[in-house]
């Protein structure tokens, strides 16, 4: 169920999404509030569940990961212990950057930051081949990262 912003909540979401490390004073310049009201609204949001975390966006290619790999995958049984033992399996693996579960032809898209292919190989191995209930798979594999990000963008509810 989304919660209702108001103008100053987005505002202030757009500037923590940017960079979550802006001092409050500075993010109560950008959004015309005292730094104690900024203070009070990211606690709410954050309470309410708006706010899930802060984290730090970290290079793939600067720490050894440079290929992106989005792996969609089909299952042969919908059945829902076999859906969830799957969806705990891939967000236990640490290269899946990102796991949804998707209507239509896949059932399945999984966005996996890797070292290189032969690791690629060993994961679809692990993940894939030795999954009973893994009907079928494919790989893109990313030529370059256009855009990457998990910005939401923010309107106001209207008053």
């Amino acid at each position: 169920m989304a919660i209702e912003l108001d103008a100053f909540d987005c505002k202030l979401l757009m500037e923590v999404q940017r960079d979550a490390q802006i001092p409050q004073s500075e993010l109560g310049a950008r959004v015309n509030l005292s730094t104690a009201a900024v203070n009070r609204r990211l606690r709410r949001l954050a309470d309410e569940g708006v706010i899930d975390r802060y984290a730090a966006i970290v290079s793939p290619e600067k720490t050894g990961h440079p290929i992106t790999v989005v792996a969609n995958v089909e299952v042969e049984s919908e059945q829902i212990d076999l859906l969830d033992a799957m969806k705990r399996t891939f967000a236990r693996c640490p290269q899946v950057q990102q796991c949804y579960y998707v209507a239509g032809e896949w059932d399945f898209v999984l966005i996996l930051a890797v070292r290189d292919m032969d690791q690629y190989t060993e994961l679809t191995r692990q993940l894939f081949f030795s999954n009973n209930n893994v009907k079928r798979f494919k790989t893109l594999v990313s030529m370059s990262r256009v855009k990457v990000g998990l910005e939401v963008p923010l309107v106001a509810s209207a008053e």
